[in-house]
């Protein structure tokens, strides 16, 4: 039975009253006194020498302060990179300066030039749109491969080459991994693109920087995924600012998938300018500007080779891959392709030999950054359908090859550096053989047949790697901070509970999780313990919200500071009640001494702490309020199968999504409704992936769908009702808690179900020779494989 509170109770979000009833704050909410406002003048070609910028016509229009070019941000450094990877010769990566604004070169459509400041606006829009910049046009580069060429432009003159990193991993396999292919019964390959992405999250950016000339504090309001990284990047690398004297704000932050992780030019430029001019600036971006400032995500050209041997057993897996970086080198892009992509490359199968080349390429282009799954969806999309081409290929059913496959002994230690905890990758597997009816996929094939239409089934598995940790690991790999977790937890007098974190919640649902695993530790009502997030001035330094890491990470800390409070309330328990702390029990609000009737309830402890007459002080000073930072041992790894069936019309292409399960294994779950809420935002942008979404550059570097008229984004009617099951959990073994991590797992299985089905589809209806076809899977692209 679900229980009515606390962990694995499906307790409704309390923080939906707020956003379904319209009071919300969100940063466009924050209007200070005296606000200024910007707009920026961005580039409208993707290459080109910048020799100057005539602003003298907007200097004259009204409400205009000022209009800023690169020469006035003189002291203001670029943009940092948070993650270093170092190639396979030994080379750290090439890292050009990403500035504020830009300097001698314009290097992607919609790079900022200039900001023009004014007391609305409008006025500062309509001012922008006289800034006339003197660009000398360059040809530009996109085609990643054409980047790399002998003779090709350089995005980055100061650098001397377009090639930021050659990775190979695990460089030691490599002769091995060759070997194996030598004399291999089998062999497989397949060439694929990873579509890039445009996020879109329903709110765009918005930064609002603001400075008080008396204490000389700046203040930074804005839509971020990470407070406490953005003060420590912006603070120390591009203003020079003391972390004491810089405070970041993320309210109410209406999605992020990744985009809202990296610290962007236009929060360093608020913060500036409102110093500069002595008063507040906000920016609010427009949809038009997200597509082209948001860092994209995905964008991946890759060739990867399966092995086997006759009785279909994988015996080596090769890739090579180019990854686009676009223009400048995002936050954390450099690890993208490499730690969090190689290294999920074993998948859910016992290869005993891998390795992976990633050639990661300066375009001009929007950057290229983390997008929902991160390196995790790039590596199971190839796995996926390289095993099911396989599979094919064998005459093997796709189901049974991956069984033969299955690691089925943990823990796992994979041949790319990761060591899987836990798992049972038969168990989801027989899991989504039940909730997705694959016996009845015959009868449900005939019945399209009926209609006229081709209909396909699509299967795959996935485990992904949450918490991006242990610190000392990922420092090692390049990080350049540290991602451990923190969590304050205060006790009121009165017995309620404030939770501190460092993580954010940006849609996750945090304050209602985090406030059930408090109330299931200590035994009070939910409604009695709030969770404060988002505001560096009042929680604790934290690495934020990405990588499926809260609950994991963010969630252990919490657990560790409140186990340390409940330690100091059990001391005070046994002193009121004349017993030794080893005999205090606490469960359902009330300590108890074991054995006997003896109990005092939680509150008059906690009162007892802050009036502290019957204990004695020189044991336990007053107060109830511990903080605790968790650096985890491991990645956790979640891991599941999904199954999908479409309809493929033969006349048009047109792809029918008609279902789609989910099996998977997340652990211990603590909200089972916010865990379904989460896969099922990630299917839908998987199936956005898979059939709908991708971004599309022009060779001169113009990206030709820009806006909602031209990017398709899933509809309520491209997506069926999901069918998604969680209970096959094994607990991770190394974090107090079990869990695993959730957020991702939607959008990194779904995209080769739904291709692997589309394919299915398709060689079923006699269209044997179409073997792949690349995302996204738009009735054209269909029509065109049936084509021949």
């Amino acid at each position: 039975m679900p229980k009515d509170f606390g962990i694995g109770a499906n307790s409704k979000r309390r923080e939906d009253v707020r956003f379904l009833t319209g009071d919300g704050r969100y940063t466009d909410d924050i209007n200070l006194h005296g606000q200024a406002h910007v707009a920026f003048v961005r580039s409208e070609v993707a290459h080109g020498r910048l020799k100057g910028v005539d602003s003298s016509a907007a200097e004259k229009m009204p409400g205009i302060l000022r209009v800023f070019t690169a020469a006035d941000l003189s002291g203001v450094g670029g943009l940092p990179c948070g993650w270093q990877v170092t190639d396979r010769h030994g080379n750290p990566m090439l890292e050009p300066k990403h500035p504020v604004l830009a300097e001698d070169k314009v290097r992607y459509v919609g790079e900022a030039i200039a900001a023009v400041v004014a007391e609305t606006e409008a006025q500062a829009r309509d001012a922008a749109d006289t800034v006339i910049p003197d660009i000398e046009a360059l040809p530009a580069v996109v085609d990643m491969k054409g980047a790399v060429a002998e003779g090709a432009p350089l995005v980055h003159d100061d650098i001397g080459s377009n090639l930021c990193y050659d990775w190979g991993f695990v460089e030691d396999n490599k002769a091995a991994v060759d070997e194996a292919f030598a004399t291999a019964d089998h062999v497989t390959s397949l060439d694929l693109v990873n579509n890039r992405m445009i996020p879109n999250a329903m709110e765009p950016r918005v930064a609002v920087g603001d400075y008080s000339r008396a204490t000389g504090d700046s203040t930074l309001y804005t839509t971020s995924q990470n407070p406490h990284v953005i003060r420590l990047l912006m603070g120390a690398f591009v203003l020079g600012i003391p972390e004491h004297k810089l405070r970041v704000v993320a309210p109410d932050v209406g999605g992020g998938f990744g985009s809202k992780i990296f610290h962007y030019a236009e929060e360093a430029f608020c913060t500036f300018a409102a110093k500069a001019l002595n008063r507040p600036v906000k920016w609010t971006c427009t949809r038009s500007e997200s597509f082209v400032t948001d860092a994209h995500g995905r964008d991946h050209v890759t060739r990867i080779e399966l092995a086997l041997d006759k009785e279909g057993h994988f015996k080596a897996i090769r890739t090579d891959t180019y990854a686009n970086m676009g223009a400048y080198l995002s936050t954390f892009a450099p690890s993208v392709p490499t730690w969090l992509h190689g290294t999920l490359m074993a998948g859910n199968y016992k290869t005993p030999l891998i390795y992976v080349n990633v050639k990661a390429v300066f375009t001009n282009t929007v950057p290229v950054d983390a997008y929902r799954g991160a390196g995790r969806p790039e590596a199971t999309y190839q796995l996926e359908r390289v095993i099911d081409k396989a599979a094919r290929e064998m005459g093997m059913d796709p189901v049974a090859l991956r069984r033969k496959n299955f690691i089925t002994e943990f823990p796992y230690a994979t041949p790319v550096a990761v060591q899987y905890d836990t798992g049972d990758y038969i168990a989801t597997m027989d899991k989504l053989e039940e909730i997705a009816d694959l016996a009845g996929f015959e009868a449900r094939r005939a019945e399209s047949a009926k209609k006229g239409l081709l209909r396909g089934l699509g299967v795959n598995c996935y485990i992904e790697a949450c918490g991006i940790a242990p610190s000392n690991l990922v420092g090692q790999l390049g990080a350049r901070a540290g991602l451990y977790e923190s969590a304050t937890v205060r006790v009121n007098a009165t017995g309620g509970v404030v939770v501190m974190t460092g993580a954010h919640s940006h849609g996750q649902g945090h304050e209602t999780s985090f406030a059930q695993v408090i109330a299931d530790m200590i035994g009070i009502p939910e409604d009695q313990v709030d969770v404060v997030h988002g505001d560096t001035a009042n929680t604790p330094m934290g690495m934020g919200t990405y990588g499926s890491r809260s609950i994991a990470v963010g969630g252990s800390a919490m657990v560790r500071a409140a186990g340390k409070v409940i330690d100091k309330a059990r001391k005070i328990a046994a002193h009121l009640m004349e017993a030794s702390p080893e005999d205090i029990e606490l469960k359902d609000g009330k300590f108890t001494v074991a054995g006997t009737d003896k109990s005092v309830a939680w509150g008059d402890v906690t009162l007892a702490a802050y009036v502290p007459h019957n204990y004695p002080l020189e044991d336990i000073e007053p107060g109830l309020e511990e903080t605790s930072f968790y650096d985890p041992a491991n990645f956790t790894y979640p891991a599941g199968a999904y199954a999908c069936e479409v309809e493929v019309d033969p006349e048009t292409g047109k792809v029918t999504l008609c279902s789609f399960a989910a099996a998977d294994d997340f652990g211990n779950i603590i909200n089972p409704m916010i865990v379904d809420g989460q896969v099922h935002g990630g299917i839908a942008q998987g199936v956005g992936q898979a059939l709908l979404e991708g971004a599309a550059y022009d060779a001169s570097g113009q990206l030709l769908n820009a806006s909602y008229m031209d990017y398709a984004m899933p509809r309520a009617d491209d997506l069926p009702s999901y069918v998604v099951d969680h209970s096959c959990q094994t607990p991770c073994t190394h974090n107090p808690l079990g869990v695993k991590g959730c957020g991702e797992a939607g959008a990194i299985g779904s995209p080769p179900a739904v291709v692997n089905a589309v394919v299915d589809a398709l060689q079923r209806g006699g269209h044997t020779d179409v073997t792949h076809i690349d995302m996204p899977l738009t009735p054209s692209r269909v029509w065109a494989a049936m084509q021949g």
